[in-house]
């Protein structure tokens, strides 16, 4: 798996978030960015030239050495100040309160612990902060979600740990945020893998 996941896995991630169908639903989550940002799994840098004046500066947090090394591409398009760290959305190496919004794309879907991540973010969003999200997961149709949950042993190891099945809304109210908005449904392409959440939540 080591050169799978570090050689071709990182490009065919990049090739995934390219995907048209998902652009409009990213600058949605990033036009809830203000004042200082955490963004949790940056990716390849995507999201980053799409900040706004209302965003003072970004920390883009990604633990893959690969994918960073791809951001530093979409840091040189931002048009504010950008730090890349690596590290884990399970650990953050940062003080409680210490971010205004914290943005997650299409991530909540890898990590391992989720659960402990949004906890993660919770802490080190301020008083009043926004968690601002789009991610995948278990679609309401139970003919679906049967099919997710078969899948998923088999995708999350060649889809670098990614879940079908993981209901994002109940994992952001159990790490103690409660949600301000939300919006669910399908985009295009396969049902498995096109079940969105969208929205914003606060500590």
């Amino acid at each position: 798996m080591g050169f799978y996941a570090n050689r071709i896995l990182p490009h065919l991630i990049e090739l995934a978030m390219r995907q048209e169908a998902l652009a409009p639903h990213r600058r949605r989550a990033v036009a809830e960015a203000a004042g200082s940002v955490l963004e949790i799994g940056a990716g390849s840098g995507f999201n980053l030239p799409l900040y706004g004046a209302s965003a003072s500066w970004v920390c883009a947090l990604e633990p893959s050495p690969e994918l960073v090394q791809m951001a530093r591409r979409g840091a040189v398009g931002a048009r504010l100040p950008v730090l890349l760290v690596r590290a884990s959305g399970e650990e953050l190496p940062f003080r409680d309160g210490a971010f205004a919004t914290v943005v997650s794309t299409w991530t909540l879907c890898s990590i391992p612990d989720p659960l402990r991540s949004l906890r993660e973010m919770r802490r080190v969003l301020m008083p009043g902060g926004r968690f601002a999200f789009v991610e995948h997961g278990l679609a309401p149709e139970a003919g679906v979600a049967r099919w997710q949950r078969r899948l998923t042993p088999l995708w999350q190891h060649i889809a670098g740990g990614c879940h079908l099945d993981r209901k994002i809304d109940d994992l952001v109210r159990a790490a103690g945020f409660r949600i301000g908005t939300i919006e669910t449904g399908y985009i295009k392409g396969p049902k498995v893998m096109t079940f969105l959440y969208q929205g914003w939540a606060q500590p």
